[in-house]
Parts: C-alpha cells; sequence; structure tokens
C-alpha cells in the first residue's frame, strides 16, 4: 500500500553537514505527522525530529540548533538537514510517515549515518 524510501546518509566528518530524504508513495490521501527515530547500536530508538502537517516541528535537545526538519507535501517527502554533525549523531536513521487513511504508521528501511574523522 504505502512504502517510505530514504536517501542521503552516508560517512562524514565531525562538523559537516548531510540531508536525508524520505519519499512515501503509494495510494496517499494525506499524512498527518512525518519524522525521524534514529538507533545507535546498543541504544533504543529515539525521536531526532517531527513535523505536523501544519509545519509545526519539535526536536530533540541534543539535536537543536544543529538539525532541521521539513516537509514538502506535494511530493510527499520529509527532509532533514544535518550540520555540525558529531560522532554521537552517528546511527541508522528511520524515517515514518502517520496515514490516517490506514491509521497506522509507516516506516522507512532505515539509512545508516556515521559520523568519523
Amino acid at each position: 500500500q504505502v512504502q517510505l524510501v530514504e536517501s542521503g546518509g552516508g560517512l562524514v566528518q565531525p562538523g559537516g553537514s548531510l540531508r536525508l530524504s524520505c519519499a512515501a508513495s503509494g495510494r496517499i490521501f494525506s499524512i498527518n505527522a512525518m519524522g525521524w527515530y534514529r538507533q545507535a547500536p546498543g541504544n533504543q530508538r529515539e525521536l531526532v525530529a517531527r513535523i505536523t502537517s501544519g509545519g509545526s516541528t519539535n526536536y530533540a535537545d541534543s539535536v537543536k540548533g544543529r538539525f532541521t526538519i521539513s516537509r514538502d507535501n506535494a511530493k510527499n517527502t520529509v527532509y532533514l538537514q544535518m550540520n555540525n554533525l558529531k560522532p554521537e549523531d552517528t546511527a541508522v536513521y528511520y524515517c515514518y510517515a502517520v496515514i490516517p487513511t490506514y491509521r497506522r504508521d509507516y516506516w522507512g528501511q532505515g539509512t545508516q549515518v556515521t559520523v568519523s574523522s
């Protein structure tokens, strides 16, 4: 029914930047909140940022001032601009979308972000 495909992960040096994208496709009439979680080895999955259909945003304290979430409703796509990356940002990043038609969340497959010199 619905598929979320992420892109933009990779290896970057501390202080560098990456931009993640997540496009939702399928039979979609509307999307409520979209966002990003991350999970580092040995850690629980944690919320990084979320954005509502109206554009309201929330961020984890650890990324405030460095990460920016945005979305293009016409393209059913959410973005995560990550600046001033730190080694502790290393994790697999997962996007999600809340799609009311099917009364459930959908998740992407995850994209690896590695911050290392």
